[in-house]
Formats: structure tokens, C-alpha cells, sequence
């Protein structure tokens, strides 16, 4: 895929965080209470500011943590759907730049991701309700 950096995927992002990013961002210097919000669900997710992903720098058109950023943004724009499964998002620009390979392999990859960030979030509530 060829990305033009037109920070579509960047802007009012959902994507969820699992552990081991959120590892890999603190180990990188941020902290966690300035990217990471939870939802009700129990999901850590990346937070938005001024309509976009914290770390997008909207000047640059850059990810400021793209070496450590969220293996969700590495699968991106391989996403999954409610209705349809898993697709290239159709909101990304360069969607048509995507090979079958490339959607087949970043979907292995995805499908562990989600499996990965289910278990946390379920964890995440047990904890919590036994407070």
C-alpha cells in the first residue's frame, strides 16, 4: 500500500490499544494518561484531540510515534466490520492501493489483535467489578 499521509486514519480515531502498545508507548517516553482513554466497554483506546489522534501532527501531516505506534495503525487500512467482516476501509484514499496479500495477511493479523484486545477489555471489567 502507499500511504499519501493525508490523515484520514488519523482523524476521530477509535483505535483501540492493546497492553503491549500502551507498553511500548511508555517505554517510549509518553504517558499513559495522555493517549489512552477507556471506553464502557472496557477497550483502551487512543484519545483525539482538536478532531484527531493525539500524536498526529497536523503541521507535518506525520505520526509523531509512527516507530511505536499501535499495531492497530500498523494493520490500518485493514479494518473490521460489523456487517461486513474484514475490509479495506473505504474511507482511506489510497484503498485501492491495497494488494489481495497484503488484505489477507494484516486480516491474520487483525483477527489476533481483536481476539488479543477482547480477552484485555474482559479482564479490564472483571477487575473492576470486583472492586
Amino acid at each position: 500500500m502507499r500511504c499519501s499521509h493525508c490523515g484520514k486514519c488519523c482523524e476521530n480515531t477509535e483505535m483501540p490499544l492493546s497492553k503491549a502498545d500502551i507498553k511500548r508507548l511508555e517505554k517510549a517516553g509518553f504517558h499513559r494518561e495522555d493517549f489512552v482513554q477507556y471506553d464502557s466497554r472496557g477497550y483502551a483506546r487512543l484519545q483525539n484531540r482538536e478532531g484527531y489522534c493525539v500524536f498526529y501532527d497536523k503541521k507535518r501531516r506525520r505520526c509523531r510515534v509512527y516507530k511505536y505506534r499501535p499495531l492497530g495503525c500498523r494493520i490500518y487500512p485493514i479494518i473490521f466490520s460489523e456487517d461486513e467482516g474484514i475490509i479495506v476501509d473505504d474511507l482511506c484514499p489510497m484503498k485501492d492501493t491495497v494488494s489481495k496479500s497484503e488484505v489477507k495477511k494484516k486480516g491474520m493479523l487483525l483477527v489476533r489483535l481483536l481476539r488479543k484486545l477482547d480477552e484485555e477489555a474482559e479482564s479490564r471489567l472483571l477487575r473492576t467489578e470486583q472492586r
